[in-house]
């Protein structure tokens, strides 16, 4: 039977707070029925337990509830989200409810939104790359199955545009016919930005295999709490009930950083740094570390993570607690960008922990790591180059130095940027890096092995 309370007892923004309920959970599902002309019905979600009283996220938020006009109805059970294939090429709020007028999902099997944690004896250890046709990345901070590995932005920086390229763009590889599906999670994004991904996705012809889960800026913020789980249940069902491999995209992280915040201040509780609770880093870390691969399942769930830094700053908690749980970070540049640079990536602060498992011989190319470390120790002499050249002046440098200021140019505009529509396989990037090297003394390559170095750039050459 099903019990119906009236009334509330505090209201305080988007929390509710009731007394005398019996039976309530934690992570419960409630729905509230608003004594209005139009019925008005809102589902909450139960966050605090004391003996019988209660508090409720309302995730529609408080407005229009009185104390005295609202009935709650205990659901017995926590937020779920139905699940099918059906799902790909769809579009949905920030709760899981379809909103592109294609009608409902008819459902294989229903899960609870808060997953269950991996048994980390059942994780299989990431390998294989996914190519995301962008040199940057894929050369010098690849991207494995079943990584987590996020984006350290700015706000003006472009990267809606990097991550809508990397959804185009992303696949398995050439050794394998598996197929890649693309989960994109919204939190507090512009309607204007929203739509840029939809228009995108469209006319790429890969909306067909990606799924939206859209919670915009004017949507309620306890919304966006919910937005990242909803998004990440999917993606394991897919995963490891129907064996695809799923990249997933949440941005932005700060949003919902921030969404956290809000809801612990109505809660009145003791702030940490810069004001976020205490418990951001359990937050962040149940959904980061929702990604990887499991030993029964041919599929795998990788992520990338979206944040803009506040002021740019890597030390903020946002970032800086971020940093902790993932395996790397691409790191966004405001100089490069400044320069007409796309991406702006700055390959020294970024990197890949998982990427020298996942690339070399039998993956991409038998000399990506030896590239790749030559590029990276090249580019970081680069920038003791340029600093000389300001105190004592180009002309005055060495004819190394200079050969090092001329590769930092090159590599810059022909290396790390490219148009938002150039697709580059591993083999077009790694012969792009060999080019470059080139332009250096040979004695100054040193992290390359020997056979390596005769092999793809010959003495006589």
């Amino acid at each position: 039977m099903s019990v119906e309370y009236m009334g509330l007892s505090q209201i305080k923004g988007p929390l509710v707070a009731i007394r005398g309920i019996k039976g309530a959970a934690y992570d419960e599902i409630v729905e509230m029925t608003v004594d209005d002309e139009q019925n008005t019905k809102k589902l909450g979600r139960i966050i605090e337990v004391y003996d019988d009283y209660a508090v409720i996220q309302v995730f529609e938020g408080s407005e229009n509830l009185s104390l005295t006009n609202t009935h709650t109805r205990l659901t017995g059970h926590p937020l779920t989200l139905a699940l099918s294939t059906d799902m790909l090429g769809r579009t949905f709020d920030g709760i899981g409810r379809p909103i592109d007028d294609l009608g409902p999902v008819y459902p294989e099997t229903e899960r609870d939104v808060n997953g269950q944690p991996l048994n980390p004896v059942m994780r299989e250890y990431p390998r294989n790359y996914i190519n995301t046709g962008i040199s940057a990345i894929d050369g010098l901070t690849t991207l494995i199955r079943g990584q987590k590995l996020p984006i350290f932005s700015g706000n003006g920086l472009p990267h809606d545009h990097l991550a809508a390229q990397i959804v185009r763009q992303a696949s398995i590889g050439d050794n394998s016919d598996d197929q890649l599906v693309v989960i994109f999670g919204a939190m507090g994004v512009k309607y204007d930005v929203a739509e840029f991904f939809k228009r995108t996705f469209e006319e790429s012809g890969v909306s067909e295999h990606v799924i939206m889960f859209l919670n915009l800026a004017n949507d309620p913020v306890v919304e966006r709490l919910i937005t990242p789980k909803v998004a990440l249940t999917a993606a394991e069902y897919l995963a490891f009930d129907k064996g695809y491999h799923v990249l997933v995209i949440l941005t932005d992280m700060t949003s919902y950083c921030e969404a956290m915040r809000e809801v612990s201040s109505s809660k009145g509780e003791i702030p940490s740094r810069k004001g976020y609770p205490g418990y951001l880093y359990s937050e962040l870390a149940t959904i980061y570390e929702r990604a990887g691969i499991v030993s029964n399942s041919k599929g795998s769930v990788t992520q990338i993570p979206i944040l803009t830094m506040p002021n740019d700053d890597i030390t903020h908690p946002i970032p800086d607690l971020t940093g902790y749980i993932t395996e790397g970070q691409i790191v966004l540049d405001r100089t490069l960008h400044g320069q007409s640079v796309y991406p702006p990536i700055n390959v020294l602060p970024s990197l890949s922990r998982l990427m020298k498992d996942g690339i070399g011989e039998g993956y991409t190319r038998e000399d990506h790591q030896s590239v790749a470390n030559q590029l990276f120790s090249s580019y970081a002499k680069v920038g003791d180059a340029r600093a000389l050249a300001s105190v004592i002046g180009e002309d005055e440098l060495s004819d190394t130095d200079k050969k090092y200021l001329e590769f930092g140019n090159r590599f810059e505009k022909c290396f790390v940027a490219q148009g938002e529509n150039e697709n580059r396989d591993i083999i077009e990037t790694l012969n792009l890096g060999w080019e470059l090297l080139k332009m250096l003394p040979r004695e100054e390559l040193d992290r390359i092995d020997t056979k390596i170095l005769d092999k793809y750039m010959p003495a006589d050459n």
